[in-house]
């Protein structure tokens, strides 16, 4: 349930979104909170000026927490983001660590204003040659001598 507090922080993450529109990104905005609601970094939208993918903001805060902050205050914070993290940004906030995301635009949503904007399926095919590619995961999380 997302407090005044929370509803405040939102609001500067679409205020991030707008910006980036003048700047000639695309608009998508986030920032990370401390528990206080300080606001530890910002971010937007920079896939078409560094000809990068995963230049989302959601990534770039995600792979700042993992960087630059503990486990115990990572999981302390909060995402505040324009919209819904992508799968992509989704797994990053995940092996980051991050406690929470908040956001103001669901996917369904972003793709009602924007006909088209959603993600096509990719074909995944596997498991295969289990007993190949077991032996560098067992031999890298192989504990070492006692």
């Amino acid at each position: 349930m997302c407090t005044p507090a929370d509803l405040t922080l939102l609001r500067r993450a679409i205020a991030i979104a707008a910006e980036a529109i003048t700047l000639g990104d695309a608009p998508y905005g986030s920032l990370l909170a401390d528990p206080d609601g300080a606001i530890l970094i910002e971010a937007h939208n920079t896939v078409r000026r560094d000809n990068d993918i995963s230049a989302h903001p959601e990534l770039k805060l995600a792979r700042w927490a993992a960087r630059e902050l503990d486990p115990d205050t990572a999981a302390r914070t909060t995402m505040y983001t324009s919209c819904q993290p992508c799968g992509m940004c989704a797994g990053g906030i995940v092996r980051s660590g991050l406690g929470r995301v908040v956001y103001a635009l669901s996917t369904e949503q972003l793709v009602a204003l924007n006909p088209g904007s959603d993600w096509p399926t990719v074909v995944q095919e596997g498991p295969a040659l289990f007993e190949e590619a077991r032996l560098p995961i067992e031999e890298y999380y192989r504990p070492g001598p006692a």
